[in-house]
């Protein structure tokens, strides 16, 4: 969920890795079966809080031009696939994995919350209701519209 909202490997890492850390020094003593819904609030809250930071950076970085991406590729990237697949194989799941990334990001946050919360995450209306801070009503509103956002983003790549 971090990485699709921020875009960066890093900075998903840091939001998951700060909403863990604020769980763990807040909540360590409340019971197991509210963590989850307890982190995913926090991480909400930190990825809201990536946003207003991010368009604070990115005003700063439109005056400095910095091209320094010229990093090696890690080494598991240059491992062979040990599941055997053909490149044509590959090639269909990459290009369905990108389509579904990018369906994703085209929600609004808000939707995007919901899906990923319900869907990927297992979360029941009530424990997604309270990581998002809002309704169960509002929760169902987003999902429903959501998931009819993406059927309609991923019409072609159905069989």
């Amino acid at each position: 969920m971090a990485y699709l909202a921020t875009g960066n490997r890093e900075d998903a890492l840091d939001v998951v890795q700060d909403a863990m850390l604020k769980l763990a020094q807040r909540y360590s003593s409340h019971p197991s079966h509210e963590w989850a819904p307890l982190f995913h609030r926090i991480m909400q809250s930190r990825i809201h809080d990536w946003y207003r930071r991010s368009q604070v950076r990115n005003r700063w970085r439109s005056w400095f031009n910095n091209d320094e991406d010229g990093d090696a590729p890690e080494e598991i990237q240059t491992l062979a696939d040990p599941s055997g697949a053909g490149p044509p194989e590959r090639m269909a799941q990459t290009r369905a994995a990108a389509s579904v990334e990018a369906a994703l990001r085209k929600l609004p946050l808000r939707q995007q919350q919901a899906f990923l919360l319900r869907v990927w995450e297992g979360l029941d209306v009530a424990d997604t209701a309270k990581a998002m801070g809002c309704s169960g009503g509002s929760v169902k509103t987003h999902y429903s519209r959501a998931v009819h956002s993406l059927r309609l983003s991923l019409e072609d790549h159905r069989p």
